[in-house]
Order: C-alpha cells, then structure tokens, then sequence
C-alpha cells in the first residue's frame, strides 16, 4: 500500500472538508492495493473549534490557524502555528519533498504558501484560483525549477486536465473550453440583476460553496479568473481558451484538437471527484463522490456566454492579453468589489464595473517576484477600496 503525505491549506472550508471526506472513504476501504493518506498538517483561517476537531480524529501532528484568538483545543503535543503567516510557517517546519499540499485556501492568501509548498519540493493540488490568477508568472516557473507538478482540482481545470492526456503535446490542441452553470442569473435580465439582493445571488442553483466563491459564480467572475488560470496551467493564449453555459454541470470541459476530435469530461457535481483524482493522480480508485446515473441523464444543454449581462469573461481576455500584473489587479480589484456587494455598499452589476475600473486605472507592470505581485495587489485594493468610497 502507497502511503501520500498530505498537508490541507484551507481544511475547514468547503475543499478541505471535501478532501477529507476522501481520506476518510480511503481510510474505510482499507484495500492493500490502494493508497492510504496521512494527513500530515491541516490550516485554517479561522472556525478554531472545526480545525481542533479535525486535528483529533485524524492525529494530525500539526496544525496552523491564522485567527490568533480563536481557541484551538488539539491533543497534547500537536504543533501549534498561530497568525499570518501560520500556513508558511507549517509547511516550512514540517513538510518534505514528495509530500502533497492540497493549497485550497481562498484570496491572495493562498499564494505564498502554495510558494512555499513548491519550494519544499511538494506536488500542488491546486484549488486557488488566485495563486496562478495574480502570480502564474512566478508560481509556475517556480514549481518548473523545483520539478513539482501543479494539479489542478477545480472541477473545470481538472475536467481539461484528465481530457488533455490523450495528446503528446499542447500543438496539437485547438482549443480548451470550460463550463460555467450560468448561476442565479442565468435568465434573468440586466434589468433584473441590477436589482439583485445578497441573497439572491447566493442562491446558487447547483453547487454549496463559501459566499466569495459563490457571488463570482453569480457574476461569472469565477469562469473569468478560471479563463486565466487556465492560460497558466496548460501554457495556452487567449484565442486558445472559452467559456460556455452549460446549466447542468455534468460536463465540465471540452478539449477540442486539431483533427476535430472533441473530449469532454463528465461527472456529478461533486468536488470530490476532482479533489480525488488529483490526489491520486495518475491513479484511479473507487471513492465517495457521486456517481453518473445515466438512466436519469436526459438532456445536456449548452449556450454562449451574454457578454452584455456577464462581461466578466470579456475582462479576463483583456488580462490574459496584458499579461504582467494585470491578473494581480484584476483579482485584487474583484476581492474587493464582492466584499463591498457582500456588505451591501455596492450593486450586483458594479462588481464587474470597479474591475473594470481599477483595470483601466492602473497601468500594467512587470512580474518577476511574489513582491511585484504584492506591490500590485496592494495598489489595486487601495484604488478599488477609493472607487467603492467615491
């Protein structure tokens, strides 16, 4: 039996539950074949009392909690990282090379520890939008250098993932497309979504996610970040890389190559899916997500992205064009405008507005060092934080 080291960056939210959901299954199974997982060190931003539980019924040897307050009630002799730069310190003191760091905490906190991660000489898998969004030109020479592999989990990236094995070299791919469910709004009009409330654009109509993720869901900023990640990833331009509606979310992408052949991946919407195939990658094992009930597929339904009513995947092409520190802007800019949605200083449609509006204000830098990502990221929130207050 295969034993994986694994460190949990983000374990109490919705990814990290999911992913122990999968070393729990894994753990039940018990097949000598298999892979067993050894949780090796879990971090959180905050829900202290979630983690210390967590930390229990896996023995996990270490943990790291940002919110210096909360308490964090673990066994006796379980390491303790508090504050900041608690997931950093953890990976720096514990992980080693051949460990996998599942780097699912969200924002542009996540981006130094998936750095450090990579200089631990850990695999990645990868559900950050954020690290390749704001810092791909440093994060994927860096994992190139320490010859670590970057997996992606988000179920759109991990679907290209899976479809792209079939092909000996990116040349012979025309283009990759993801899906996106259209969200809340899908139907409704421009109109109807600038009157839409907090709730209503949490009210997602297939997948259960943390609030930030679901508002770009609602707003398709999600689909956009996730365009430029996968420029990262998968080394492709602009013209390489579309969106689609696809309202059901059993098709997770579309691998188009050069002979017309068209791959898609297929599966429930379950995050397990995608977290286990990337921490088993290349293997494949039976596990506890669910499975396709081809009886009740009747339909799959496609259509075109409104870019009058979602004009976020437009922006993302814009950036991926630019290129520097634009996708730091970019992602700086959209963490804001949702925190300002969220506390209702703002309307649904002037989310992708300040985006726009701090993209179109800030002019575009080199990135050669997590520092100029920092440098940009810092800048673009005060500028976008000034917009909201204007």
């Amino acid at each position: 039996m295969q034993v994986r080291r694994v460190f949990i960056l983000g374990s109490t939210g919705s990814i990290g539950t999911s992913a122990l959901d999968v070393v729990r299954d894994f753990a039940r199974r018990s097949d000598p074949r298999g892979t067993r997982f050894e949780i090796a060190g879990l971090a959180a931003a905050k829900s202290g009392d979630v983690l210390a539980t967590q930390a229990r019924e896996f023995a996990v040897p270490a943990v790291a909690l940002v919110d210096d307050g909360a308490m964090l009630d673990v066994p006796a002799g379980t390491r303790i990282f508090r504050g900041p730069d608690a997931a950093c310190e953890l990976l720096a003191s514990c992980a080693r090379r051949g460990d996998l760091v599942l780097a699912s905490m969200v924002g542009a906190a996540g981006i130094r520890p998936t750095l450090v991660a990579i200089e631990r000489g850990c695999d990645v898998a990868l559900a950050n939008k954020e690290a390749l969004v704001a810092a791909g030109a440093v994060v994927m020479p860096a994992a190139a250098k320490a010859n670590v592999r970057i997996i992606p989990v988000d179920s759109e990236h991990n679907a290209l993932f899976q479809c792209l094995k079939a092909s000996t070299s990116m040349d012979e791919v025309r283009r990759v497309v993801l899906t996106a469910s259209g969200g809340p709004f899908r139907t409704k009009t421009r109109e109807e979504m600038a009157l839409a409330t907090v709730d209503d654009a949490l009210a997602h109509p297939t997948w259960r996610m943390g609030p930030k993720v679901t508002i770009d869901s609602a707003s398709l900023m999600n689909k956009a970040l996730e365009l430029i990640e996968a420029h990262w990833l998968f080394g492709l331009g602009s013209d390489r890389i579309d969106a689609i509606i696809h309202p059901q979310s059993i098709v997770h992408g579309f691998v188009e190559y050069l002979d017309g052949s068209v791959l898609a991946q297929l599966s429930p919407p379950d995050m397990r899916t995608p977290i286990q195939q990337a921490m088993c990658d290349p293997r494949r094992f039976d596990g506890p997500s669910r499975k396709l009930d081809f009886a009740a597929l009747r339909s799959l339904d496609f259509e075109p992205v409104d870019h009058a009513r979602f004009p976020a995947i437009g922006l993302a092409h814009r950036v991926i064009a630019a290129g520097g520190s634009s996708g730091a802007t970019f992602n700086a800019a959209n963490e804001i405008a949702v925190a300002a949605f969220l506390e209702r200083q703002i309307g649904f449609l002037d989310i992708a507005e300040l985006v726009r509006d701090t993209l179109d204000a800030t002019p575009v830098s080199a990135v050669r060092s997590l520092d100029d990502v920092l440098e940009a990221d810092k800048a673009a929130r005060a500028r976008a934080r000034a917009m909201v207050r204007a």
